[in-house]
């Protein structure tokens, strides 16, 4: 298991996050991972 750190956009503004994945997971994966934990968090 990696750790990636990855900056997402969200309505006009920026959140770093990072996702805890495994080596064979796709960018858009981790992308994907990224938007859902970000939407969890700061979305209301």
């Amino acid at each position: 298991m990696v750790q990636v750190d990855i900056t997402v956009t969200l309505e006009g503004k920026s959140y770093l996050t990072n996702v805890i994945a495994h080596r064979e997971t796709s960018e858009d994966e981790i992308f994907r991972l990224a938007m859902e934990q970000v939407q969890k968090q700061w979305k209301k």
